[in-house]
């Protein structure tokens, strides 16, 4: 046999091996997926055995009749065959919705164009939230049934189990930005979220800000107890204006001026500005009607560690010499705002850039988030410091942001967990000679020259002038977001901008 020929037979052996393992793997795909599906099955049986079935009933879903029960925590439907009064009925897999997951329900009727009430019943529609990969989407069960009484005993039923869950919002007040982003906020309020609000019976109040500040002005006034929840339709601005404006509230009503006090009210977050990383934070998504479904819905609300620093503190491409840098070491069992002394850690160097974040920040640009090792309601924050280094290094820096990991694999990249952070800049006349420092040295010169006192920060896009210090510390557990917690955000944005 020719060289040639041998060479044919093992490339065709190892396609043939090659071939055979993808098999195995589908097969063995398909026999794990067989048996997710039996567990899931068998799960659902044994739930439904030990709840007591409220109501059960026939139903026509499509064209096909269906057995339908009803439990305190679940609707199921399982197919009729064959379909007389007489035969024998074979239970099939049946269909499941959580009542959890419905938000409203109502009779359907026959009516003409021109009709606007009345009309032959129809039968019950049962809409809820359905989960598609990290959103959630409206979808509607529609139970058909020509009786009335039928009809109106399953819809009265329905009615009175989701009155049941008490978290849920029935009165909110809004707050709209009609400047975020690209101005959409108005729209996306009332094209995304109205329709979800009155259907699921959530009545609102509505601002549209006028300027800056307006809605702390306003949550100054209201009166709080009117309503079961605040929302804000903008982006990351507009929610730590609310974050301000909550706590600060509460501190006002507890004469509490000083130390701040949990708010009273939980936050809905709407997606509407440039980044939402609040947003994508406690939803896993910038989408609203995600949003609106974990609003109206309630889920278990997730506790937003901070108070009006909520949002990332980032002093971005910011090159100052600083003395010193002091981080307080984070321990879960510390007291926030301890009495007594302090346990500090000191640095000092020059810095391109100092990001201080008590969420993880996640976006489609950086699925994972600016701070990947914290989470909304850990009662922490991270501090990620990027050392002097050249552009070129900064940049791969930035990039690795919007792959899965290496960001902080950088020698000039340091991370801590913190819960309090002091930032000292130096000014520099004050800079001694033992440092060895030059004159005008591009490498230790500040892009930004402090004049006087102040010094310019750039904070999160702003330039703000601090004299002396800047102090962030972490207050947990101050707000309560409707959402639930995430550890990654659906990327669906390609970026190579940098």
């Amino acid at each position: 046999m020719s060289e040639p020929e041998e060479e044919l037979q093992e490339e065709q052996r190892d396609n043939t091996k090659k071939k055979k393992k993808k098999k195995e793997q589908r097969s063995g795909k398909k026999k794990k997926k067989e048996k997710q599906e039996h567990e899931e099955q068998v799960e659902v049986e044994v739930e439904e055995q030990s709840e007591c079935v409220v109501l059960r009933g026939i139903f026509k879903l499509g064209k096909k009749s269906h057995d339908v029960l009803l439990t305190r925590t679940r609707l199921t439907w399982t197919p009729i065959i064959p379909e007389t009064p007489t035969g024998d009925v074979s239970m099939l897999q049946p269909g499941v919705v959580l009542l959890q997951d419905v938000f409203a329900v109502k009779v359907k009727r026959r009516r003409a164009a021109s009709q606007q009430s009345g009309g032959p019943v129809l039968g019950v529609a049962v809409f809820y939230g359905r989960r598609k990969g990290r959103r959630l989407e409206e979808d509607t069960l529609h139970l058909h049934n020509a009786s009335a009484e039928h009809t109106n005993t399953w819809y009265n039923t329905l009615k009175e189990l989701l009155t049941g869950f008490s978290s849920r919002p029935r009165y909110v007040k809004v707050f709209i930005n009609p400047s975020s982003h690209k101005k959409e906020a108005v729209h996306i309020y009332r094209e995304h979220v109205a329709p979800l609000f009155k259907m699921a019976d959530v009545r609102t109040d509505i601002t549209v800000t006028e300027r800056k500040g307006h809605a702390l002005s306003v949550m100054k006034e209201c009166k709080l107890d009117e309503y079961d929840g605040v929302v804000c339709v903008g982006g990351d601005g507009s929610v730590a204006e609310l974050c301000h404006a909550l706590v600060l509230r509460a501190q006002l009503d507890a004469d509490s001026p000083v130390k701040p006090v949990k708010a009273v009210l939980p936050l809905g977050i709407i997606p509407a500005g440039s980044t939402d990383v609040v947003s994508c934070s406690v939803h896993g998504v910038r989408d609203p009607v995600t949003a609106a479904l974990h609003i109206v819905l309630a889920p278990p609300p997730s506790p937003l560690p901070t108070s009006s620093q909520c949002v990332n503190v980032l002093m971005s491409c910011l090159k100052t010499k600083s003395d010193p840098l002091f981080l307080r070491d984070q321990d879960p069992d510390l007291d926030p705002e301890p009495e007594g002394e302090e346990s500090w850690t000191t640095n000092q160097g020059l810095y391109l850039s100092i990001s201080i974040m008590s969420i993880p920040c996640l976006s489609p640009h950086a699925p994972q988030g600016l701070a990947p090792n914290t989470s909304v309601a850990n009662g922490s924050a991270a501090l990620i410091a990027v050392g002097n280094t050249s552009r070129s290094e900064f940049i791969k820096h930035l990039k690795r942001y919007s792959s899965s990991s290496g960001q902080f694999s950088f020698s000039f990249v340091e991370t801590h967990s913190v819960s309090a952070v002091r930032i000292r800049p130096r000014l520099p006349t004050g800079w001694s000679e033992e440092e060895s420092e030059e004159e005008g040295d591009p490498r230790t010169t500040p892009i930004i020259q402090a004049e006087g006192t102040a010094f310019p920060w750039n904070i999160d896009g702003e330039l703000v002038e601090i004299a002396n210090e800047v102090v962030i510390r972490v207050h947990p557990r101050l707000i309560t977001l409707y959402g639930e917690e995430v550890d990654e955000a659906e990327s669906t944005v390609s970026c190579s901008c940098i």
